[in-house]
């Protein structure tokens, strides 16, 4: 589980395909020493366990379910992604419940500066919208965000100076795509509306 506080901004330093998926190599300011095989990552908000590590990076396997799902397969050499650690009980919840599992894509629409802020707009497609509402939580490339507004298919939210400069949101362009990860309680709760 993450909170959606992203604390690094990794780079992919290698990108090779391997006869089962994808492998990338992530290179982090984290002392890797700390960081176990097998252990899990959000990378821009999607889950991966780390497979191999050496000084100052990391290696991640990707299958095709999670590039179908995800923009992962966009990655390049150089590529900017950002990083968050599995939380620990006891950690302090800065952000939301985050599972790491990418409901779908979202893409970028207008971005506008506002007092040192920037307002983004996001298009979703069917069914993710029905999961998004104003004031709720939503995970776009792993940072954990509040919804200003939700209007049809298209949603916005506001990015502080900090979350702009510290995370990869602040190169964001019009008409990119983004992980979006849906607030887990919504989820359940439509499941539950569903069945009812």
């Amino acid at each position: 589980m993450f909170t959606g506080i992203v604390t690094d901004i990794g780079r992919v330093r290698s990108v090779q395909r391997t006869n089962r998926d994808w492998r990338y190599e992530i290179e982090t300011v984290w002392d890797v020493s700390t960081l176990d095989l097998g252990a899990s990552v959000s990378h821009a908000g999607c889950c991966l366990t780390i497979t191999e590590k050496g000084d100052g990076w990391f290696a991640v396997e990707v299958s095709a379910e999670t590039l179908s799902k995800t923009k992962l397969g966009e990655w390049a050499e150089g590529s900017r992604v950002n990083l968050e650690r599995a939380a620990k009980l006891g950690d302090e919840m800065g952000g939301h419940i985050v599972s790491g599992h990418v409901d779908g894509l979202g893409t970028v629409q207008d971005i506008t500066p506002e007092n040192g802020s920037h307002r983004i707009r996001f298009s979703v497609t069917e069914p993710i919208h029905r999961f998004i509402a104003p004031k709720g939580s939503i995970t776009v490339d792993g940072v954990s965000l509040t919804v200003n507004e939700v209007e049809g298919t298209t949603f916005g939210v506001n990015i502080i100076p900090h979350t702009w400069e510290n995370t990869t949101l602040g190169s964001l362009k019009v008409g990119d795509k983004v992980n979006l990860e849906i607030d887990m309680l919504a989820r359940y709760l439509a499941r539950w509306q569903e069945t009812a």
